[in-house]
């Protein structure tokens, strides 16, 4: 932790997001190339942490880079500029693949430099950016060494083939997708289960009733299961479980969790949004399919949950490929470049 930050990184969201999960696995391995600390709420303990009277009150002595990923980070960066009178260089990093809204157009003209974390959103930022694609921590996502014994201090069964599905539950993530493949496929696999996790927000609530209705239904509420939202560390620990991932996204950002499962050699079939197509090697360490095309995804699946042996190549693979292309230090290091080539503008 550091009380004088050249970087500062705000998180104002308190509950687990993708962008959270970004701050939280990202900022402690900058902190061994730059002097940089997040601010806000909710962060765990082991991630360099500011509050923001101090951020809002850092010394004038010198620039500070202020790596805002919302809408009111760049906000309140603005403010702690303009308004304050602080001395911060203003990054915005956006995974967005849409068009943007007038105010967010607006927010991010006022920026001093952008980051886009893929090809795809740099697009649609109307102003040149520098792509960084998101990494992974090898180190904290890495396979289990006993995946039975781990299953079992979990709770899940050790001998099933178990397919996962993490995020919030909601029709974007194409969760209802992955129940009517489940509904399609598990009578005929008695070993496979099917586990979701994730938080239910109060507008989802009759989405979700629907789908596990609909599971109860087909009598399979023991084998498509949904665990609702876990801490962080539990949640690695139920990556790690897996055999096979399902991200059959209707959109996506960047999408990191075929990263966090590849690193813990668990291949994954996804939809063609986000990043997944540079992140999947389709046929080598997982399966790529049309987006909301429920065949297709039921099809992908069933091929890898009847090759148990090709399952485990692939997640072998998937654990190489992520190490060697897509491991977090290179993200880190790319950020850092950013930081210092606008801490020593004039």
């Amino acid at each position: 932790m550091t009380d004088t930050p050249l970087v500062v990184a705000p998180n104002l969201k308190r509950r687990l997001s993708g962008v959270t999960a970004t701050v939280v696995r990202l900022i402690p391995v900058q902190a061994r190339m730059i002097a940089i600390a997040a601010t806000g709420p909710g962060l765990p303990a082991e991630v360099p942490h500011i509050p923001l009277s101090r951020a809002a009150t850092l010394p004038r002595d010198r620039w500070r880079v202020w790596h805002a990923r919302r809408n009111t980070e760049m906000a309140l960066g603005l403010i702690l500029r303009r308004v304050l009178g602080r001395k911060y260089r203003l990054l915005f990093t956006s995974a967005a693949q849409r068009r943007h809204t007038g105010f967010t157009r607006w927010l991010i003209r006022q920026q001093d430099a952008l980051v886009a974390t893929s090809p795809q959103a740099a697009s649609y930022l109307e102003r040149p950016a520098t792509v960084i694609l998101h990494g992974v921590d090898t180190q904290v996502f890495q396979p289990a060494p006993d995946r039975a014994a781990l299953r079992a201090g979990l709770g899940l069964d050790p001998d099933v083939v178990l397919v996962g599905c993490f995020g919030r539950i909601r029709a974007q993530k194409g969760v209802d997708l992955l129940v009517q493949a489940g509904l399609d496929l598990l009578p005929d696999r008695p070993r496979v289960q099917i586990i979701f996790t994730g938080r239910i927000t109060a507008d989802n609530r009759a989405f979700a009733d629907d789908l596990q209705a609909r599971i109860a239904a087909a009598g399979l509420s023991d084998r498509i299961r949904f665990l609702g939202e876990l801490p962080w560390d539990q949640l690695v620990r139920h990556y790690q479980a897996l055999d096979l991932f399902a991200a059959p996204a209707r959109w996506e950002g960047f999408g990191l969790t075929p990263l966090e499962a590849a690193a813990c050699a668990v291949p994954t079939v996804a939809a063609r949004v986000g990043a997944y197509e540079t992140l999947i090697r389709d046929g080598q360490t997982g399966s790529l399919v049309p987006r909301d095309d429920a065949p297709a995804l039921t099809a992908a699946l069933a091929r890898w949950l009847d090759d148990d042996a090709g399952r485990a190549a692939a997640g072998r693979a998937a654990r190489a490929h992520v190490a060697q292309n897509h491991a977090i230090e290179g993200e880190a290091r790319a950020l850092v470049q950013v930081y210092r080539d606008l801490l020593d503008q004039p």
